[in-house]
């Protein structure tokens, strides 16, 4: 249903720039509060007197809970609009944020964590259809690569807080500093206006968004598979990545800090230019692209020795993995019907999240019969492979246009 009540002008340029960046600085945020914790796996468990399978399974319990935020969140986006459910969600995930940092014990700490999931669940689906509804169609792949490199200079801000922060005051600060999200909530309240695409196709009612969904239950369920296997690409190869150089490799909290800092900007850099080349390549050409690069490092980066090795394996290694990232804002947004972006998105997402929330226990599991090595490199092998036979069989609506143009 489309609605006659669009804004009278259209967007800026500086409009278009403030409502990428409120997405961007959204995923950051979300992003930095999730790693903190990947570096504290020891620390965490000493504290809380558990062990740190107790620690990691927080990480599953925050991953799981994320489709409840991404149904939530989303479905107040497509009928109320994008800016206040995405100010609502980082009020919230930046208040629980640092309620972690004052948990007492594990029970209240696995509680915060698992309500910090359906924060964190919410601001992708949100703030990426805000993004890509303002983002110009030419500009859309590489406005979506540096939307998704949020994600990754979140984690590589975690890095310096492990590296700077974590060694002086203790681990409590490290979700201290996920308070200071809330501000991002002002920005958004002055300075980003409301996406056209969603005045122009809002849907009357939560029922009529629901039955959308419905209709195009095959696609959807195709999002799903994708982001699950994407999801076992991204979770598979950097959650338990420090851990894996302390264990195997026996690096410092300092080293593991300084190789994640570096392996998260070649994941910048390939989110920018996977997300540039799908413009001219096409969302799936681009993708099966960095899909090949991540499988052509994928040895020397789980059986390399020696820091030097270890550290370009995984530069290259996380070019290619959010290289191919980088391109699922604008890929998901432009398969999304109109009405439903803020919905379908964003649960897909989060749905392949929950699906594949227990790809750290499993690699963590397999680590006890294969090495750790031997469990990083079996389980990505095999799940690039797949991802990229998904990709291949899979729709695309490369450059499809989300508003109305009225003469």
């Amino acid at each position: 249903m489309t609605s006659m009540t669009a804004q009278s002008t259209p967007m800026t340029n500086r409009e278009r720039w403030h409502a990428v960046m409120a997405g961007f600085l959204g995923w950051t945020m979300d992003a930095f509060d999730f790693f903190v914790v990947v570096f504290m796996l020891g620390r965490l468990a000493t504290d809380f007197h558990v062990t740190k399978e107790h620690i990691v399974a927080t990480l599953f319990f925050t991953l799981a809970m994320r489709p409840v935020g991404a149904l939530i969140f989303g479905l107040l986006s497509d009928r109320y609009g994008r800016r206040r459910p995405l100010m609502a969600n980082v009020v919230f995930f930046s208040v629980i944020g640092l309620l972690c940092g004052f948990a007492p014990n594990f029970t209240v700490f696995l509680i915060l964590r698992a309500l910090y999931g359906i924060g964190m669940g919410g601001e992708w689906g949100v703030g990426a259809s805000l993004a890509m509804e303002s983002a110009p169609p030419k500009l859309r792949g590489v406005l979506s690569g540096i939307l998704q490199s949020g994600y990754s200079i979140g984690y590589l801000l975690a890095a310096v807080a492990a590296r700077f922060v974590l060694p002086v005051w203790g681990w409590r600060p490290m979700f201290w500093l996920g308070g200071l999200p809330a501000l991002l909530a002002l920005y958004i309240r002055f300075h980003v206006r409301e996406s056209e695409a969603w005045e122009q196709h809002r849907a009357p009612t939560v029922g009529a968004i629901t039955k959308i969904v419905l209709r195009d239950w095959k696609r959807f369920a195709y999002l799903v598979l994708l982001m699950t296997l994407f999801m076992f690409l991204s979770h598979g190869t950097q959650d338990l990545y420090p851990d894996f150089l302390e264990t195997v490799h026996h690096a410092t909290d300092a080293q593991k800090a300084n190789i994640a800092m570096i392996y998260n900007v070649g994941a910048v850099v390939g989110a920018v230019l996977f997300g540039m080349w799908s413009q001219r390549l096409g969302r799936r050409r681009a993708i099966l692209a960095a899909l090949l690069l991540s499988l052509a490092i994928i040895y020397p980066w789980s059986f390399g020795s020696g820091f030097i090795v270890l550290t370009i394996s995984a530069f290259v290694m996380q070019m290619g993995v959010q290289g191919a990232w980088g391109i699922i804002p604008a890929h998901l947004n432009e398969l999304a019907a109109d009405a439903v972006r803020g919905t379908v998105p964003g649960f897909a997402y989060q749905l392949g999240i929950l699906f594949a929330s227990g790809v750290n226990t499993i690699e963590h599991r397999l680590s006890k019969s294969l090495g750790y090595s031997g469990a990083l490199l079996t389980f990505e092998l095999v799940n690039i492979v797949l991802l990229a036979m998904v990709v291949m069989a899979g729709p695309e609506e490369h450059g499809r246009s989300f508003v109305i143009v009225r003469e």
